[in-house]
């Protein structure tokens, strides 16, 4: 690994690699871009095989919440942090009250929440040792139904991008993954009339969505075979792959999951196909703008609306694509990517009550 080379490359600002003795706390944030203003990025708790393999996927996470929250309209920056060693282990508040400190030292560039391996109760830790945290006990609160309804949201916008109709009455969507995102989105969908396959490992979350919304359940690697309209990620990542790609009988994907497509070359796979492709940060920021609205104190009802908005940036994305030849996902980097060479290109103005040295 190549180090430099990596945050050249991905174009991040700084890399901060942290160690409390004292704890055996080791920590990596990084930042990648803070031109919309100061990064936001959760923590992520792992055993990672490799120091290396920790720093990728900072770097990777960090880079993804810029274009996140670019695409979303919302003045923040991208970051992340992973925490590594055991996500079990018990003495949680050293642990991040030692990760809350490094988060301090950064004076605001980085603003930390839970990810994987985390919950609010640890960021209440966090939050004993700097300000610069969000995801708290009774703020945000679940950020699950507003992550949903801009899945939800998206959908219908990819239906009208592809079909010339938002209308999802009739339609069959198949639902990988039966959690809160995923329940939440099946009732929406159940609402509206539409026909859904859904799985997942906890076959209790699966009949949950069957007896409440009439889906029909199948096993967890048959979900690839189901002959519908719209296949719906959201569990796990890279579900797009050499191999669903050959079993997938869908004209539209649009889901919640993180990291959907294997590999770059899978989005240009689906171009090929026409298979219409909702990118994936874009569709389920609803989550980073539950998180946004905690630290504006927005109520719940804004965060919503702004979460309703992915319809239209969906729209755009579609026609850019369009517009340029390009596949949807190249097409979100390009927006987000525009818009923040637009605020970074802005002029600085001169005030009155600045000194010059």
């Amino acid at each position: 690994m190549d180090l430099f080379s990596d945050i050249k490359d991905l174009g991040h600002e700084q890399l901060v690699v942290c160690h409390d003795p004292s704890c055996d706390y080791l920590g990596i944030i990084a930042i990648h871009d803070t031109t919309l203003g100061p990064a936001l990025g959760g923590t992520r708790f792992w055993s990672y095989d490799s120091s290396e393999a920790a720093i990728t996927d900072a770097l990777r996470l960090s880079r993804g919440m810029t274009y996140k929250a670019a695409v979303a309209g919302l003045n923040l920056g991208g970051g992340k942090s992973v925490i590594v060693g055991n996500n079990k282990r018990s003495d949680r508040e050293a642990i991040f009250r030692a990760h809350g400190r490094f988060v301090e030292s950064l004076n605001g560039r980085y603003i930390t929440a839970e990810d994987v391996g985390t919950s609010p109760m640890d960021m209440e830790h966090v939050r004993l040792e700097t300000r610069h945290v969000a995801g708290l006990v009774g703020l945000s609160g679940d950020p699950s139904p507003v992550t949903a309804f801009g899945v939800y949201m998206g959908m219908k916008a990819t239906a009208k991008a592809h079909w010339g109709s938002e209308d999802l009455h009739g339609r069959t969507v198949a639902v990988q993954g039966a959690g809160k995102v995923a329940y939440n989105l099946s009732r929406h969908l159940h609402a509206e009339g539409a026909r859904i396959y859904i799985t997942d490992i906890d076959a209790d979350k699966a009949n949950r969505v069957v007896t409440e919304f009439g889906a029909r359940a199948v096993a967890p690697e048959d979900i690839y075979d189901q002959t519908a309209d719209i296949y719906a990620p959201c569990a796990l990542g890279a579900t797009i792959n050499d191999d669903t790609l050959e079993r997938l009988k869908v004209e539209v994907i649009a889901g919640g999951a993180n990291n959907q497509l294997a590999a770059e070359r899978h989005g240009d796979e689906l171009d090929r196909r026409g298979i219409s492709y909702a990118p994936d940060y874009v569709i389920n920021g609803g989550g980073l703008i539950n998180v946004y609205g905690e630290l504006h104190a927005w109520p719940e009802e804004r965060s919503r609306k702004k979460a309703g908005e992915i319809y239209e940036t969906i729209l755009r994305i579609f026609e850019i694509a369009k517009q340029d030849g390009i596949p949807t996902y190249r097409a979100a980097d390009r927006l987000a990517e525009q818009r923040i060479a637009a605020v970074g290109g802005l002029d600085r103005l001169w005030f009155a009550n600045r000194q010059s040295t």
